[in-house]
């Protein structure tokens, strides 16, 4: 096997896992289902990872770097503080993929008794904020935002965000993605003396 097709066959079986546990949830899949899904044999899987704890691990973390690397771009762009917030509402918005935010609410609730899991949510949350710190941070410096409190704003846009997301993806319908989007962007508004439509 070649280094190139190794690292190739490590990330489709992880891109497999992803989907796969987003589907059923860590709590019932299978590692025959994820072979399956990748098109390859359990013997296979395993030479890639000892354990079926290792696979959900490494399937969240790719997961959640890629991810990260989409904060990043935001973070990095030279647009300006308001154009990159709307990015970032867009990037996290509870009404994107329902198969992402399912992985993410089903890794969330194993975060408790895994600490790989942990780690990486953690991970993934911290710079989620860090991000969301930082544009409000130079919208205020550069007179586009008010907000007396960077840090909590960004606590507190995440929280809502997070908990719509659940709403939505646990309880169905419960509420229209209109509505869902209305209360992100009125709520991010008022945190930074925008109004609604500026978002």
């Amino acid at each position: 096997m070649t280094p190139g097709f190794g690292r190739l066959r490590r990330e489709d079986l992880l891109k497999a896992a992803c989907e796969v546990i987003a589907a059923r949830g860590f709590g019932h899949t299978r590692t025959i289902d994820i072979a399956k899904a990748a098109g390859v044999s359990q013997a296979l899987l395993f030479y890639h990872f000892e354990t079926k704890d290792q696979l959900f691990a490494a399937a969240f973390a790719y997961a959640a770097r890629r991810h990260m690397d989409s904060l990043a771009a935001v973070e990095r762009s030279p647009k300006p503080p308001l154009d990159r917030l709307r990015a970032l509402l867009k990037l996290s918005s509870p009404t994107a993929s329902p198969e992402g935010w399912r992985l993410w609410i089903d890794a969330w609730a194993e975060s408790m008794r895994n600490k790989d899991l942990q780690r990486t949510s953690r991970r993934l949350d911290v710079q989620s904020r860090q991000v969301m710190q930082g544009i409000i941070e130079a919208g205020v410096a550069a007179g586009d935002f008010t907000c007396p409190d960077p840090e909590g704003a960004a606590w507190r846009i995440f929280a809502l965000g997070d908990g719509l997301a659940i709403q939505m993806n646990v309880h169905g319908r419960v509420l229209p993605r209109r509505r869902v989007t209305e209360l992100v962007k009125s709520a991010t508004a008022r945190e930074l003396g925008l109004s609604a439509a500026d978002l």
